[in-house]
């Protein structure tokens, strides 16, 4: 009897869970469409296979700020934040189950009114960011700093969202 030949593996197929705990985020359906457009462009553009899931919560800046004083010692809101479920090197094998995602709403709300983007292109690159911790990509130095933003930029622009670290002409 023969074996059949073996396949490799599709595209990375990453299940979501959205909630909303709190903030004025508008419908989860129009969330998760956001999120899922984000996460299958990161996927394609890093290659990567398998299956995995993946947990986005919504929130506020007062239970950021609660999670970011407890998980980091920084008693202040943020605008995202990536809990892991496993320790993962970027390039590495993905997980079948990545983490989490925290995003606060007057964070970046206020975050893309500063910066003269729209609402939709900041919240998908926060995503991609997020995303991408999850991975095991960070910025702690500029080499990985360099490494992680030319990472996010690649993924956006498959996504006709313009570099999000690009100056802005507009007077802060």
């Amino acid at each position: 009897m023969t074996k059949p030949p073996k396949t490799a593996p599709g595209p990375l197929r990453v299940s979501l869970d959205i909630s909303v705990e709190a903030g004025d985020w508008g419908p989860e359906r129009a969330l998760g469409a956001l999120a899922r457009k984000a996460v299958a462009a990161a996927t394609a553009e890093l290659g990567l296979k398998g299956q995995s899931e993946l947990g986005l919560l919504f929130t506020d800046d007062a239970s950021i700020r609660a999670l970011n004083a407890e998980w980091r010692g920084k008693d202040k809101p943020t605008n995202v934040l990536s809990f892991p479920a496993f320790a993962v090197k970027p390039g590495g094998v993905v997980p079948p189950m990545l983490g989490d995602i925290v995003i606060a709403r007057e964070t970046i709300v206020a975050e893309a009114a500063a910066e003269a983007k729209p609402l939709d292109h900041h919240l998908t690159h926060l995503v991609v960011h997020g995303f991408l911790h999850l991975l095991g990509h960070d910025h702690e130095d500029d080499g990985e700093a360099e490494a992680m933003e030319a990472a996010e930029r690649r993924i956006l622009a498959r996504l006709a969202i313009p570099d999000p670290y690009a100056v802005s002409d507009h007077p802060e």
